[in-house]
């Protein structure tokens, strides 16, 4: 759980950069970017011929949803909310996580479900949804789309890493993923991003090359590899332990306004969540299923 718990920490940040250094360019071309700076670090350690072409177009299908179609949605929604208020609306991932991984492996856990209805819950304590306005919505419904994008793109590198963790390792083979992901965003931007009105200033190219190496290159690879050593329900509600680090970030650094109490009060909540989740039997103990 320290790689989910690092990540959450990082992404943190990345919400007020993205908000406070990157508006006014086109999501889709910092998408793009981001994804290339990325692939561009785990390309020398590209070592996949231990493994067959339709395990390498597996792996770039999980990239091209969980980086690529994930990031369109995300940056799109800083156009209507603040970068507290995304970090608030990836709330309902650990639901999403939770009824995938039920669909996927064909087994229900009673235990999860809770774990991921309390980190839902305790997000949705710090998140007013009485004073939401019609852009929050749409800014709602593009989070959505991002979440289960990664929702799915999670528990997919799940189930891919178990067949090939044998054939390579992790990073050996993470660059597949990334250039899925670029090649979804790079399509979407031909047909939406106008390139030769795109500009970036000298502090905006220090952004996007820290989002692209830190926030998307190292931490995306970090949360694959932990989201591989703990349980579902552990996975679901780590989903939304960066939201009190988000917000947290988006209040004292970059100076947005949020109600404190609601977001202390959320944050236990979340962290019950998290208990629930690790309650339960370890790896190798017989589990029961509900």
């Amino acid at each position: 759980m320290l790689y989910l718990l690092l990540t959450s920490l990082l992404w943190g940040i990345s919400f007020g950069l993205v908000k406070g250094q990157l508006q006014g360019i086109d999501p889709t071309a910092i998408a793009t970017v981001r994804m290339l700076i990325a692939l561009a670090i785990f390309l020398p350690l590209l070592k996949s011929g231990n493994i067959g072409w339709p395990a390498r177009m597996r792996l770039g299908a999980i990239g091209a949803v969980q980086f690529g179609l994930m990031y369109i949605f995300y940056l799109k929604s800083f156009a209507y909310l603040q970068a507290y208020e995304v970090a608030l609306f990836t709330i309902f991932t650990p639901l999403y996580i939770v009824l995938i991984d039920a669909l996927m492996e064909r087994h229900w856990s009673n235990r999860f479900l809770v774990a991921a209805v309390l980190a839902a819950g305790g997000a949705a304590i710090v998140l007013d949804f009485t004073s939401m306005t019609h852009a929050h919505w749409m800014g709602f419904l593009l989070l959505q789309l991002s979440n289960l994008c990664f929702a799915v793109g999670q528990l997919a590198w799940r189930r891919e890493h178990k067949r090939l963790e044998s054939a390579a390792t992790d990073a050996q083979l993470f660059a597949i993923p990334y250039a899925g992901g670029f090649v979804a965003t790079l399509i979407a931007s031909a047909f939406i991003t106008d390139w030769g009105s795109v500009v970036f200033t000298n502090n905006q190219i220090l952004c996007v090359v820290y989002l692209g190496v830190v926030a998307s290159g190292v931490c995306f690879f970090l949360w694959n590899v932990g989201a591989e050593k703990v349980n579902a329900g552990t996975l679901a509600v780590m989903n939304n332990a960066k939201i009190p680090v988000a917000v947290l970030i988006s209040l004292v650094v970059f100076r947005e306004k949020a109600d404190l109490a609601r977001l202390l009060i959320g944050g236990a909540v979340i962290g019950g969540g998290i208990w629930i989740s690790n309650s339960g039997p370890k790896p190798g103990q017989s589990t029961a299923k509900s």
